[in-house]
Parts: C-alpha cells; structure tokens; sequence
C-alpha cells in the first residue's frame, strides 16, 4: 500500500499511453516487496528540462526517458556515465539526493535479446534502421561486438553523423538504397517509431526487400508483431520483437535505482499481458 514514505520511479516521454513499463516495473517492485511505484508521464520536448528539475524538487528516485528525450537530456543532467556519453543518448536517470546522473541501458537489453534469440553479431553485415537515441545505442552495441553496420535513415545528415561517430555506413531510405544494403546482410534493425501503436499499418522497409537467413529485429514492443515482422516472417527470416529488449534494458535500469535484480521472467509475462 502506498504511503508517505513510497518512492517514486516513472516513465518520461511522448507518446506514453502505448508503455507497458510501468506494468513490467510495478510487477518487479511487488515481486521484492520494495516501497516503490512507477509511473508514466507524457513530456513534450518543450517541457523537458521543467521535468526533470521535478524529479530532482519532488525527490524522485529515477526515471526512464523515451522518445523524444534520449538525446535531448544530455545538456541537462548533472552528470553522464561514459558509456551513454559516448552512445550520446540516455535513457535512465538515477537521482541521488537532487542529482541526476545519466545512463544508457539499452545497449546491454539490445545485445542481451540478440543472444536470448541466438544471434552473435561479430562478423555479420547489420542494417539499422534510424539514427535517434535508440537507433545510436543500437549501433554502438553491434560496432562494439564485431559486426559491419549500415544505417539507414530519412535524414541522411543524422545518419552521416552517427556513420562518423561509430565507423558505420550512412544510406538514404530510398528502396533502391535500401536493397543495396541489406544485400548480404544479416541482420535488419528498426530503431524507428514506425509501426508503432496506433500506426500499426505502416512498415519501414518494404516486405519485398527481405530475404531467407536475414533476422529482423523490431524495438518496437506494441504490438509484438508489427507490419515489419510479419512481412519479415512470411518472407522466411527469423523474427525478434522488441519485448525482450524493453525488459532487459528495464531490468538494469531497475538495478540501478533500487540496487536488487528484478526477475525477469515476471516483467516479461506482465508486460505481454499489459499488451492483451
């Protein structure tokens, strides 16, 4: 039962109704019986920095940032750990007493589903998909465990960017880029909103460009089986959802704020239940 004395963690971002976070987290906090509720609260990009000077006024323990905000925050914390500095996104806060540090977990929940799903990266051809906060922990993690990676993005200056900061390939999102690099690739990653609930109808790359022995890889976690993977699936690849991500991303975040390791089979079957 809540009190006076129950910590608060939370969720920031926009949009949040779709999160299935605070499900996961509040399952894990009940599991260890600890003193804690998680919340998700919707920040536009303009209210940010007003957000997280709350966090520091109200004595939040922590909170995790989600589209729009992962590299937006950067400037406003009081320190980075090197990892999310290099990354150059965050998306768990911890506050220690008014201040707020940065990290970056989705590096470690990337890399821990690819293996879950038995997929080793070093040696293989990756095409990422995007070049915001998820798409640069994405390729950070593939860069760092050996692999070749081409990202593609709408903005071809974000992907040069990324490309330059990492060592990768920047393409364009045309079909025709698009088919020239996932020609002997892999792997295909989408670390766009694309697809995302409520625009369900929508696939980042077209179902004709996927081909037998590629796994596709969705972060995208609502729904579970995005246009892109089901297209990816009817065309004989491997599928991975981004569900096993979330949880082990926000298995690590929950480590860092409360100092005890969550279950993970209970976040993961709360979360998929918050989903039906």
């Amino acid at each position: 039962m809540m009190n006076t004395g129950t910590g608060l963690l939370g969720l920031l971002g926009d949009p949040v109704a779709h999160s299935v976070s605070p499900a996961m987290h509040n399952a894990a906090i009940d599991r260890l019986g600890l003193d804690y509720v998680y919340l998700a609260f919707r920040v536009t990009p303009a209210g940010l920095a007003g957000a997280l000077n709350g966090v520091r006024a109200l004595g939040i323990r922590g909170v995790n940032l989600t589209i729009p905000h992962k590299t937006a925050a950067l400037g406003l914390l009081d320190e980075v750990d090197e990892a999310a500095r290099r990354v150059g996104a965050v998306n768990t806060v911890v506050n220690d007493a008014g201040r707020l540090t940065g990290y970056n977990t989705d590096i470690a929940g990337f890399l821990a589903a690819l293996k879950k799903h038995g997929f080793a990266p070093a040696g293989q051809k990756a095409v990422v998909l995007g070049a915001g906060g998820a798409a640069r922990a994405v390729v950070f993690a593939l860069r760092d465990a050996g692999a070749e990676v081409v990202i593609a993005n709408r903005s071809i200056e974000k992907a040069d960017t990324l490309a330059a900061d990492t060592g990768a390939t920047a393409v364009s999102t045309t079909e025709t880029e698009l088919q020239k690099a996932l020609d002997g690739a892999g792997l295909l990653v989408n670390a766009t909103p694309v697809g995302l609930f409520p625009d369900t109808g929508v696939t980042p790359v077209p179902g004709s460009l996927l081909h037998p022995g590629l796994t596709v890889f969705d972060t995208i976690y609502r729904p579970r089986r995005t246009r892109l993977l089901t297209e990816a699936e009817a065309a004989g690849c491997r599928v991975i959802d981004g569900l096993d991500m979330l949880v082990e991303q926000g298995a690590t975040a929950f480590e860092l704020w409360t100092g005890q390791s969550p279950d993970r089979a209970v976040m993961l079957r709360s979360a998929a239940a918050a989903m039906s």
